[in-house]
């Protein structure tokens, strides 16, 4: 497998330092990507440079993934409009096992294989560097000019920027130094926003060792509509089940428009070329299927968290969207149930009313308010249009502790499409 072509029939090359294609054709050879360590969880903007490490791996060579621990700590003032927080080391520590659990899904870490991946902290290598030492053996090496020149800085100079964020793309420039001088790492690759960044590594390994070193960048995602990718109203879609869960994983790819599927399903999967363009094929002749789109959403909620994930965030997709039981809405988890029924209007009643048994007349027109009258819910009762946790109930239904999903919640259908999510507190 050719690692340049694999990456520019999926679109994922932005810019590329000549020679580099030549370099992989050579030999095996050692690439690494650096993911922030500023959350405990990598996010779905993180799978780009997974991806490309996954696609590096598969073509042979060894990837890197660098977890920027010291660089964690001063922030990369790339395409950001004002500097941000420092965290703790102690919080940063933390935040890099849970990323370390994480890539371990993706990448083959056995060290019995010539090409294992490697993940690396930056910080084991700058915790000993005293200022004075990094200005007297990395400083010397790029001007200011150079600096200055970047986009980075640039377009922060009239907002403002400290001495810190503007020293950054040093400290990313040692760290592609010191993997390759200590790892034999030749490349590193990122977004387009890291190209300046990358590139002063490239000028710092040729100006204080002589070497040769390449770099490779994919264009930044963006959705069709022009809004940032990754997010949702709720805020990033976050790789860990926690705070994004499977269903609203699941969701997010299913929801996305035809345009930016058939270039997700290129970019976030590993399905060949003839595997896409017979999905696309199958799209075009009847789009409301959505092939492309459920294509992507269960192959990759499937290597995001697993098989069963998908098959739960199916049966929870079908509650809404198509036939579903009692059995199947009972087996949702509470994140799940409210992640459904999110957009529903929402009633609560006071456990002491349960307790002793309200009839579903009451109980739908008087608490719940899902009609205007009792005899607009007698009467549609009465039709076999009313449903409580996905069963048809009739006017002798009295609804109990017993009817509690999760222990709090009840579930009021009226028809096919109007639902009711009722909170007993």
């Amino acid at each position: 497998m050719d690692f340049v072509k694999e990456l520019e029939w999926r679109g994922m090359i932005h810019n590329i330092m000549p020679g580099t294609q030549e370099q992989l054709q050579k030999e095996i050879t050692s690439g690494y990507v650096g993911f922030d360590p500023t959350a405990d969880s990598l996010h779905i903007g993180n799978l780009v440079p997974i991806m490309l490490l996954t696609h590096f791996q598969k073509a042979g060579h060894k990837p890197v993934a660098l977890v920027g621990g010291a660089t964690g700590m001063i922030g990369d003032p790339s395409w950001k409009a004002a500097e941000r927080n420092f965290l703790t080391e102690e919080v940063l520590n933390y935040n890099l096992e849970c990323q370390k659990k994480q890539l371990a899904q993706f990448l083959d870490f056995d060290k019995s294989k010539e090409n294992a991946a490697e993940i690396v902290n930056n910080y084991d290598w700058f915790k000993e560097f005293s200022f004075l030492g990094f200005m007297r053996d990395v400083g010397k090496h790029i001007t200011v000019n150079y600096m200055m020149a970047k986009d980075s800085v640039k377009n922060r100079m009239e907002t403002g920027i400290s001495f810190t964020e503007f020293s950054y793309q040093l400290v990313q420039g040692y760290d592609f130094f010191h993997l390759n001088q200590n790892m034999n790492c030749k490349l590193q690759m990122g977004g387009s926003d890291q190209w300046g960044n990358i590139v002063t590594g490239t000028e710092l390994i040729r100006r204080k060792s002589d070497g040769e070193a390449f770099a490779l960048t994919c264009p930044l995602i963006t959705k069709s509509d022009g809004s940032k990718f990754g997010k949702s109203e709720g805020g990033n879609i976050w790789l860990d089940k926690e705070k994004t869960s499977p269903y609203k994983f699941y969701q997010f790819w299913l929801n996305s428009s035809d345009e930016d599927a058939a270039k997700y399903i290129r970019i976030f999967t590993l399905k060949t070329q003839d595997e896409i363009e017979a999905i696309e094929k199958e799209h075009a002749e009847a789009p409301h299927q959505r092939a492309l789109q459920k294509a992507l959403a269960e192959d990759i909620t499937v290597r995001v968290h697993s098989q069963e994930d998908l098959d739960n965030a199916l049966e929870a997709s079908n509650i809404l969207f198509g036939k579903s039981t009692t059995e199947s809405l009972r087996k949702l988890s509470e994140s799940d149930l409210l992640s459904v029924f999110s957009g529903v209007p929402q009633a609560s009643i006071s456990s002491s009313v349960l307790s002793e048994g309200v009839g579903i007349i009451n109980f739908s027109a008087e608490h719940v308010k899902a009609f205007s009258s009792k005899g607009e819910a007698r009467k549609m009762i009465q039709g076999n249009g009313v449903s409580v946790n996905k069963e048809k109930v009739n006017l002798e239904k009295a609804i109990t502790d017993s009817d509690l999903l999760l222990g709090k919640y009840i579930l009021l259908q009226k028809g096919k499409k109007n639902y009711y999510l009722v909170t007993v507190d």
